[in-house]
């Protein structure tokens, strides 16, 4: 079934345009803006943002100018968990991945924040970039109506009629049974298919996969 709906995905036609060149920030070392369109690596044609939930910093704790880069982040100024457990399986997997498309993270906070969080969790194969400053998050769904961040994770082609959207992981904005956590991007995130293979299943736990920051 998997394979099924696989198939029927990379069947779908074209989605609407991306209505702008978005402006980003590069979070790595020298920094600087980068395009919608730059993202699309020389020679490969799909593009896949994922939506990293990375708050902005809060007005009495951001750091001074030079400090985020040498100063640890305060526990409760670290990102999303999940999307951390995500990505770090995702920077692995990332030079494979370039083979045949390009992968970015984007976030909406500080790109210098950004980069130090990465460091300390390890990342480096993963391109990171801020969207703070242009409307992406709003245009694909990765913010709600208030501002709140979205882990989403939108796929773009390029071709000769310019740059579309082909699909998003929307089983978020799907009603949930009781009890029941959303789904939507688990078959990029390998606990879960891990622990689906075993008598256990995913446990019970309502704070896994928090502990990894310890």
């Amino acid at each position: 079934m998997i394979e099924r709906v696989a198939a029927e995905r990379r069947a779908l036609p074209p989605g609407g345009p991306v209505p702008e060149d978005y402006v980003f920030e590069e979070a790595a070392e020298g920094g600087g803006e980068v395009r919608f369109s730059e993202l699309f690596a020389p020679g490969k044609d799909t593009l896949v943002i994922y939506s990293f939930m990375f708050p902005r910093w809060p007005a009495d704790t951001r750091p001074g100018p030079g400090e985020a880069e040498t100063a640890r982040l305060p526990l409760a100024e670290t990102p999303c968990p999940s999307c951390t457990s995500i990505l770090d399986s995702l920077d692995g997997a990332a030079p494979h991945l370039a083979q045949q498309l390009s992968l970015v993270v984007s976030a909406k906070s500080d790109p210098a924040r950004i980069a130090t969080f990465a460091r300390e969790r390890g990342w480096r194969n993963l391109r990171l970039v801020s969207s703070r400053n242009n409307n992406y998050n709003r245009d694909y769904r990765a913010d709600t109506a208030d501002g709140d961040q979205i882990p989403i994770l939108n796929v773009f082609t390029r071709d000769d009629d310019g740059f579309h959207h082909r699909w998003a992981t929307e089983l978020i904005f799907a009603p949930q049974e009781e009890g029941e956590e959303a789904r939507h991007v688990d078959l990029i995130w390998p606990i879960w298919n891990v622990l689906d293979m075993t008598p256990g299943g995913r446990g019970d736990d309502p704070n896994f996969p928090a502990g990894h920051y310890e």
